[in-house]
């Protein structure tokens, strides 16, 4: 999405041969051939210092061992990471973070309810199934830990629901907090929709600035 839209891309990827040729050979493209878990931070720190946004798309895979094999706190020690490189550079604006979470991730800043029936599900999300609660430690560092007032990052979470495959982008809408639950009433968003919104988050300022330090639920319109 960004490269179609002429900006320069830095890619930090296990295994390049993965990415579709057009992609892989983009004169935009720089790719970086690693486990992103292995780098430190001024490894991290020297990839990210003439960014204007990062974004953080990690997730697990979805089989026996990518849900419940390690590593378990993928998404939260590479937010970890990026994070602290942000802070250690000598950037002369904020860095802008934004990172895939989830709609069955909840933010308590804003009052989100659910039912006692979800509350369960979730509960035993938790405990056998590690990518939520991984996912809620890494929206949590944002929220608690950097906060929605930092001096050096500002960030931005954003909440699809049920992913899918959509060839085309498609109108969609955005919430401050799930309209339906995403246990027993899910929604669907298209992931070439999540990457629109992200582009138009890094590229339009007034977009941004409604959004920063806020974690906005995108759902396909139906």
């Amino acid at each position: 999405m960004l490269l179609n839209r002429g900006h320069e891309v830095v890619a930090v990827v296990r295994s390049a041969d993965r990415l579709p040729e057009s992609v892989r050979k983009h004169p935009l493209l720089k790719t970086i051939q690693a486990s992103i878990l292995e780098l430190s931070d001024m490894q991290l720190a020297e990839l990210t210092m003439d960014c204007d946004a990062i974004v953080s798309c990690l997730g697990h895979n979805l089989s026996w061992k990518g849900v419940l094999g390690p590593p378990y706190r993928l998404v939260t020690k590479v937010a970890q990471g990026l994070l602290r490189a942000s802070t250690n550079d000598d950037r002369k604006t904020p860095a802008r973070f934004i990172l895939m979470s989830s709609a069955g991730i909840r933010n308590p800043d804003q009052g989100e309810q659910i039912s006692f029936a979800q509350q369960l599900v979730i509960q035993l999300l938790r405990l056998f199934i590690p990518p939520h609660a991984d996912n809620e430690k890494a929206a949590a560092l944002l929220r608690n830990t950097v906060g929605p007032h930092s001096g050096t990052i500002e960030w931005v979470a954003v909440r699809p629901d049920t992913l899918i495959d959509d060839p085309d982008i498609s109108p969609y809408s955005l919430h401050r907090s799930p309209t339906r639950s995403a246990i027993y009433h899910a929604g669907k968003t298209s992931r070439i929709n999540v990457a629109s919104f992200m582009a138009d988050l890094i590229e339009q300022e007034d977009l941004w600035s409604q959004w920063k330090g806020k974690m906005p639920v995108i759902y396909n319109k139906q």
